[in-house]
């Protein structure tokens, strides 16, 4: 008889932040290209898979909580930082 695994605490939270992130990821592109037509649409998760967006956010979140982990900013904040010692 096989074991049942328990679920996880880590991979479902961090999962459900990645398609967060693959959304916005998405959205972004989008508003870039369209331009005024903009509509905010959503993608499905298979679209977001194929366009690499899924890939990207993967990524991007799996980075910041390592770098939440050792006390470091986000890449978000890192890349706010930089733009306002720019100015």
């Amino acid at each position: 008889m096989p074991k049942q695994r328990r679920p996880g605490k880590f991979w479902p939270q961090v999962r459900a932040m990645i398609w967060e992130k693959a959304q916005e990821l998405y959205q972004m592109e989008q508003a870039k290209t369209m331009g005024d037509d903009f509509k905010a649409i959503t993608a499905e998760r298979k679209e977001l898979r194929e366009g690499g967006y899924f890939y990207q956010a993967k990524l991007i979140v799996l980075r910041n909580l390592w770098r939440e982990k050792k006390g470091l900013p986000s890449v978000e904040g890192e890349e706010t930082m930089h733009a306002c010692n720019n100015e």
